[in-house]
């Protein structure tokens, strides 16, 4: 039975460890755990930021479609069950899309967060300095430890 409670123990910390780890490559990431994909200018939260604040229970989108936003303006502000965050842009640009459909499903945060839970997307977008893929994972990987 302890050897049964140890695998199982075994998986999770290993799952959860995956989970930490998972940010595309073809993204810009922030200290602040937001990411930029330079491609199609869609903004939102990493895997890990997701991961740390648990179950999403509420998204507000802060900017409308054809604002001019500078990194580091307030984009969105995400609640949790554990806690709330504000959501900065890491990059500037013209907004150009708004996923009103994180109000309705914020829990797509949790999901997908690299898919359908983006937030914004800009055009002209200009990225802050990020991380690429690597270095934030291994800026992730010194948090947790």
């Amino acid at each position: 039975m302890n050897f049964v409670r140890l695998l199982h123990l075994i998986a999770k910390s290993f799952s959860k460890e995956q989970n930490l780890m998972n940010a595309p490559a073809n993204l810009k990431y922030m200290k602040s755990d937001e990411w930029f994909d330079q491609e199609t200018g869609a903004i939102g939260i990493s895997d890990f930021a997701q991961s740390e604040l648990s179950d999403i229970v509420f998204v507000e989108i802060l900017v409308d479609e054809g604002d001019n936003i500078d990194v580091g303006k307030p984009i969105a502000s995400v609640e949790s069950v554990k806690a709330s965050a504000e959501i900065y842009a890491p990059a500037a640009g013209t907004v150009t899309a708004v996923n009103r459909a994180l109000s309705d499903k914020p829990e797509t945060l949790n999901s997908d967060p690299y898919g359908e839970g983006w937030m914004i997307k800009l055009a002209g977008g200009t990225a802050a300095e990020g991380m690429d893929a690597a270095a934030y994972e291994k800026y992730c990987e010194e948090r947790t430890h």
